[in-house]
């Protein structure tokens, strides 16, 4: 039935017949109609589509959406403003579980180096820090992900499968591997910084965690790379990134604050380590982005 795309002089069993068919092939079937003879097929589509003005009230009781405007065009912005908004929540979820991956390594690596080697290299961050980091540094960027303006391409996928997994087309381990790199950057912020002392050590891990998290929203955003126009098409990203700097400068520069949290001001060079290795997220993410776009 794969050759046929129209269909002419269908009973209502028929509509029925066909949306079963398609179904039984995996296919996900929308059905649009207005009539109390639709009733039945668009009871059975995995998305009814009655017509709001003209159709029936038994078509619109057995649909799943209801175009109010009877406009089919209306179906092609919602399927787009839902693929959109799935977007979204695939990056909230990559942005998050990549970003506490890195706090996992970078607690659990501080400890198994301390563990294979005779060396004390100490605990890079202490549960303030943690509890700062998820409450600040987290929750601000994967707000703005939640409001980032749907992709020009968006409608140019295919559909995904039924079945398909949340965490398909290599989610999963981007999520790994981002986690590692922002967890592996922290460690070395904090091995650079503890050759001086301690406390240099854990402001130092503090600030690279924080910055590479803010930075690394920015990789997530799109599928595509960032150096285009689309950079600054959303303001609330942009808004969390001046927002969460501001709140570590005041952190470090503010004594009462800074005692606290177990934090000290750094010189300009430890605070240019700490920038390059935030930005060293954008520049990985970048080539690995480069790459899947070659394959």
């Amino acid at each position: 039935m794969e050759e046929y795309s129209v269909y002419a002089r269908v009973a209502p069993e028929h509509k029925v017949r066909i949306v079963k068919a398609w179904k039984s092939k995996g296919k996900i079937v929308a059905m649009t109609g207005d009539g109390v003879n639709d009733s039945p097929a668009l009871k059975t589509a995995d998305i009814g589509c009655a017509m709001g003005i003209t159709g029936t009230d038994v078509a619109k009781g057995a649909a799943s959406m209801i175009l109010t405007d009877d406009n089919f065009a209306t179906i092609i912005t919602s399927i787009k403003e839902g693929r959109g908004i799935f977007d979204n929540i695939k990056k909230d979820v990559q942005f998050l579980l990549s970003s506490n991956i890195g706090e996992v390594i970078t607690i659990f690596g501080a400890s198994v180096i301390s563990l294979i080697t005779s060396f004390d290299f100490g605990v890079p961050l202490l549960p303030i820090h943690l509890l700062w980091v998820n409450l600040i540094t987290d929750s601000l960027p994967a707000f703005a992900l939640g409001m980032e303006p749907t992709e020009p391409d968006v409608m140019e996928r295919k559909p995904r499968k039924k079945d398909e997994n949340f965490f398909s087309e290599g989610l999963g381990f981007t999520i790994a591997w981002q986690g590692v790199m922002i967890g592996v950057l922290t460690l070395i912020a904090y091995a650079i910084g503890n050759q001086m002392d301690h406390l240099t050590g854990m402001t130092m891990a503090f600030i690279t965690l924080c910055g590479c998290q803010l930075v690394h929203a920015f990789n997530v955003k799109s599928h595509h790379s960032i150096l285009n126009k689309r950079l600054f098409n959303n303001i609330y990203l942009w808004g969390a990134l001046v927002i969460g700097i501001l709140l570590q400068v005041i952190l470090i520069l503010i004594p009462q604050l800074s005692s606290i949290f177990k934090l000290q001001c750094l010189n300009v060079t430890q605070w240019l380590i700490c920038i390059g290795l935030c930005l060293l997220t954008v520049v990985i993410c970048e080539i690995v982005k480069l790459c899947h776009r070659g394959k």
